[in-house]
């Protein structure tokens, strides 16, 4: 769905990586994760102040890494429990979402654990604008040495970075393994041959793990790593140090299970010559 302007004053995004100058000046209320490539991204839309989903907060608190990103811009940020709302959804965020965490600038416009998503904006509307740019955000994407007649590995920090040419590709990302709207290609914009997620926490409804079975749909191998395990919005991590937590069936078709390091079964499906 488009971007929801409430009061001329805050937006409603069900993800970050789709924002435009209607953000300008205004809080974003976002679905994305609260780590720090999805602020950036936040931030590079000129927000005033961001709200987002912590992701369970996962390993080294990545899941409110933007916390730390937004202190030195002098931005209000806040993200919202995993389990209060659906992650992927901006409008479920904002009828449900309850905050988990107020960096020190949110913290002194009165927003506070517990308080509901939609005061927390209300509150961040008070903010001054900051005139500090954003730091560029770099390296967000590689890939490991191609080998011939192998399929390639392309690690990215937000699903949002896939490319064309990654068709057949296995897709390691950084992002949540949550759907974002009913439109089912939206799981994955090509057909990867595998692709992999952070289960940031299992979400309200499980909401967190639901592009897996729309993947099966396609013939895709699919699974989260469990958020505890690897940093969110980072791709690498999610494949050096991600535990897989869910995996659809095409993934256990291939020897993929529950509890199996990311890396083993991503490697051996590399390995198998195409």
């Amino acid at each position: 769905m488009a971007n929801r302007v409430i009061d001329d004053a805050i937006v409603v995004a069900d993800t970050v990586t789709k924002l435009g100058p209607e953000c300008e000046g205004r809080v974003v209320l976002g679905a994305s994760h609260g780590g720090v490539y999805a602020t950036y991204l936040a931030c590079k839309a000129r927000a005033r102040g961001v709200i987002l989903n912590d992701a369970g907060r996962g390993k080294d608190n990545a899941g409110i890494g933007g916390g730390d990103y937004c202190e030195p811009l002098n931005i209000p940020y806040a993200t919202v429990d995993t389990m209060s709302c659906r992650i992927g959804n901006g409008e479920s965020a904002a009828a449900d979402g309850v905050i988990s965490f107020a960096n020190a600038i949110a913290t002194e416009l009165g927003i506070a654990v517990g308080m509901s998503a939609i005061e927390a904006a209300r509150f961040m509307t008070e903010a001054p604008m900051s005139d500090t740019p954003p730091p560029a955000y770099e390296e967000a994407r590689k890939e490991l040495p191609e080998r011939p007649g192998h399929r390639r590995v392309v690690l990215m920090d937000s699903i949002s970075l896939v490319k064309p040419e990654d068709a057949g590709a296995i897709i390691v990302s950084g992002s949540h393994g949550a759907m974002l709207g009913a439109n089912k290609l939206s799981a994955l914009t090509v057909d990867g041959f595998a692709a992999f997620f952070s289960d940031a926490g299992g979400g309200k409804d499980g909401s967190a793990v639901t592009r897996l079975p729309a993947l099966d749909e396609r013939g895709i191998i699919a699974g989260t790593v469990d958020c505890m395990s690897a940093r969110i919005g980072d791709g690498v991590s999610i494949y050096r140090d991600g535990i897989l937590s869910h995996v659809n069936q095409t993934a256990q078709a291939q020897g993929g299970e529950v509890g199996m390091r990311a890396q083993t079964f991503i490697d051996k499906l590399a390995n198998d010559p195409i």
